[in-house]
């Protein structure tokens, strides 16, 4: 097929890829790149990784779809394996995080309408990204992807990220809100990190107003901020979790998980979907569970993530157009302090792949499985890219 029969929904690079292995990816032309980026955030165990293409091609062998008329049991062992780590009490597989969003919106609302609420309100937060359907655009607060789709999608009350006041007073002026629903860390907008004890007020407002604590980790979730999820850093307990991208490293799927009450909303006839948690889908995913743990990248994360803001402080961090650099494991915001989306085609010139964010945020989401010489070797070559883009333009 050619880019000609391709509807031209992406602004793509000129850059094929046909080979990965671990933290880099080879063009069709054989030349070498550092991902920085991991497929935005999906392949936490790199490209090609020996346990997932083992797990993959052993399952395509036997059984790759029968769907969810049926048992599942690879779709059962992996639901207990995430509630094992999460705390969660079940999960519904998905194709995507969009659609793991939708589950959760979805529940939301049926718990609502249990409480006989008519027309129930979820809070959302500026600066959000929870996906491209109808649903999750509308949750989303970015005016430029929602542009030329509406109406959009009504029952979303918006309130500042990391702003617990604007919590209280949305409690005290309006009763048809049921579920507050967040990022723990935005990403796509810019990395965008709360206070330490943020996720804990969240959880207290949301017991005493009897709401739904709902939290996105599609892209903080699979280890990538130092803990399996990101909420595990606050010693909390959601009511509703999502999450995708890092969960099988490059085959699609979604899940959301529910606990405490939304774990009973969804029965038989309220949701589906055809392709979800099929056998490929889950086979791949428990080889990626079963390898964060065994080779402690929930950890490693958390101390590459250290070494790497380390290294680029000392390199950038008293640049006058570096204003900050952020983020909690292996999910990196370096903001300057001018627009730098040029950068993600200067990066990938030089064999770097990272992208752009917020329009200023450069935004990292390398592999877990990073070396001590690669997380360097990484630091060093933003480092020169940015000085170079800054400094001679």
């Amino acid at each position: 097929m050619t880019e000609t029969a391709l509807i031209p929904a992406y602004a793509r690079l000129p850059i094929a890829f046909e080979k990965g292995e671990g933290v880099h990816l080879y063009d069709t032309d054989g030349k070498k790149y550092i991902d920085a980026l991991s497929g935005i955030g999906v392949c936490g165990l790199g490209h090609c990784h020996p346990a997932v293409s083992a797990a993959v091609q052993h399952q395509v062998t036997q059984l790759v779809h029968t769907s969810n008329i049926y048992n599942i049991p690879l779709q059962e062992k992996l639901g207990q394996q995430l509630a094992a780590l999460s705390g969660m009490k079940n999960c519904f597989f998905s194709n995507s995080g969009a659609e793991a969003n939708e589950a959760a919106i979805k529940i939301a609302r049926l718990y609502g309408h249990k409480k006989n609420i008519e027309s129930p309100a979820i809070i959302v937060m500026e600066g959000a990204f929870h996906g491209r359907t109808l649903a999750t655009l509308s949750a989303t607060s970015n005016r430029k992807v929602q542009a030329g789709f509406e109406p959009l999608v009504s029952g979303f009350i918006r309130a500042p990220f990391n702003d617990i006041e604007a919590l209280q007073t949305i409690a005290k002026n309006n009763q048809s809100v049921v579920a507050v629903f967040l990022e723990p860390i935005q990403g796509e907008g810019g990395i965008n990190l709360a206070n330490d004890d943020y996720l804990k007020q969240v959880r207290e407002i949301c017991d005493q107003n009897q709401w739904l604590m709902m939290l996105d980790e599609i892209q903080t979730g699979n280890g990538r901020t130092g803990k399996y999820f990101c909420y595990q850093h606050s010693d909390i307990l959601p009511d509703v979790v999502t999450t995708a991208k890092g969960l099988a490293n490059g085959i699609p799927i979604g899940v959301c998980m529910a606990a405490n009450q939304a774990a009973e909303l969804i029965q038989p006839g309220n949701h589906g979907s055809t392709y979800g948690g099929n056998p490929l889908a889950c086979a791949a995913a428990i080889a990626v569970l079963d390898t964060l743990q065994k080779e402690s990248l929930f950890e490693r994360a958390e101390a590459l993530g250290i070494r790497i803001r380390d290294g680029l402080e000392k390199s950038l961090g008293k640049k006058p157009y570096c204003s900050d650099i952020r983020g909690k494991g292996l999910m990196i915001g370096v903001e300057l302090s001018k627009p730098c989306t040029q950068l993600i085609g200067i990066a990938a010139e030089q064999g770097l792949l990272l992208n752009v964010t917020a329009e200023r945020v450069i935004r990292l989401l390398p592999p877990l499985i990073l070396s001590d010489a690669e997380a360097d070797e990484l630091v060093a070559k933003l480092s020169e890219i940015v000085i170079n883009f800054v400094e001679e333009s």
